[in-house]
């Protein structure tokens, strides 16, 4: 009689217990998804999860939204795609060292912002003016849980934390969400600064900063890196050490003062937010004018919710091209 094939999943998860930290997650204790699957034989939970980000719709979407600059001329300049990829990398590297699941980390980073709005903060800022609440860590939550493909990813429950937890000041409920919530603020802190001087925007950082932390893009991430390894190996908490911890955000404040409040590089938000404003009334008013999903959405969620979704799911050129085809008009052509 021939011998089944192993399973190669259970194997795997054999093995995360004798590779990984006592503190790391372990798929095989994962508190599970909001609907029950089969598993899969070759991958774990939280591989699938990962691939499932990766292959949806919201993922690919995000190569065309605002990271900082809004449609920039440059090639070189980040995206929220790009970001997202960053930030996968370092919390990756971070999760590695410490011996936690880096599969869980690098499904949260890759997921933890699907739910940005075009236009990056200057549409999450509008969306929350015009309704009086809207955060792109719950929209990504959303997304995850209810719009992609109509139902959701149905993730795990440790992915789907540490989406919604990723941000300064949320506690994740596991060791690799924490990971990707420093992880991000190094990613964006740090690519920014290399943006801002590519464009001019800035042609220094403090002198502490780069003192304490480098002098280079490298050199400040690789700094940040290992201090975090250093502060965090062995304890069930991921941290930095004071000194690393008031240096970032010091670079961090010096990064809203100089170029995320009141640059050039923002000097087109307050058209940006015109736009999203006007197409928030246009389809709050015709609902029906929306795409098929967001109109069945309408059903379900009620028109202004399905309204808020449908936008906060646009990418920057495709807002524009809506706002474009109802507002300005066409040349005439005769047929």
């Amino acid at each position: 009689m021939k011998e089944k094939p192993s399973c190669f999943r259970e194997e795997y998860e054999k093995r995360e217990y004798e590779m990984l930290s006592e503190y790391a997650a372990k798929a095989a204790e994962s508190k599970g998804r909001q609907r029950p699957i089969e598993p899969c034989r070759l991958r774990t939970d939280f591989q699938r999860d990962r691939d499932r980000i990766i292959h949806c719709k919201s993922f690919r979407r995000l190569k065309h939204k605002t990271q900082v600059f809004l449609s920039p001329e440059g090639d070189h300049y980040r995206t929220r795609l790009t970001h997202t990829l960053e930030v996968a990398q370092i919390a990756r590297t971070i999760s590695r060292c410490l011996r936690l699941n880096e599969d869980l980390t690098e499904a949260i980073a890759l997921g933890h912002d699907l739910g940005h709005t075009p236009f990056g903060h200057a549409g999450e800022r509008v969306l929350n003016e015009l309704t009086g609440y809207f955060e792109h860590t719950e929209q990504s939550l959303r997304v995850v849980e209810e719009l992609e493909n109509g139902t959701g990813l149905n993730l795990t429950f440790e992915v789907r934390d540490g989406i919604l937890n990723h941000k300064k000041g949320c506690r994740p409920a596991t060791l690799e969400g924490q990971v990707v919530n420093y992880a991000d603020r190094i990613a964006y802190i740090n690519h920014d600064i290399d943006d801002a001087l590519r464009a001019g925007i800035i042609d220094h950082i403090p002198e502490e900063c780069a003192r304490g932390l480098g002098r280079t893009h490298g050199e400040r991430i690789n700094t940040m890196i290992a201090d975090i390894v250093r502060s965090s190996s062995g304890l069930p908490i991921v941290r930095m050490s004071p000194e690393v911890e008031a240096l970032t955000e010091r670079l961090r404040q010096f990064m809203f003062d100089n170029v995320y409040l009141g640059s050039s590089a923002k000097s087109e938000e307050g058209k940006a937010e015109n736009l999203i404003r006007m197409l928030y009334y246009h389809f709050m008013e015709n609902p029906d004018a929306m795409g098929p999903d967001a109109r069945q959405r309408t059903k379900v969620d009620g028109v202004r919710q399905a309204v808020v979704d449908y936008i906060a799911g646009m990418t920057d050129r495709y807002a524009g091209k809506l706002f474009r085809d109802i507002y300005l008009p066409r040349g005439w052509e005769k047929y």
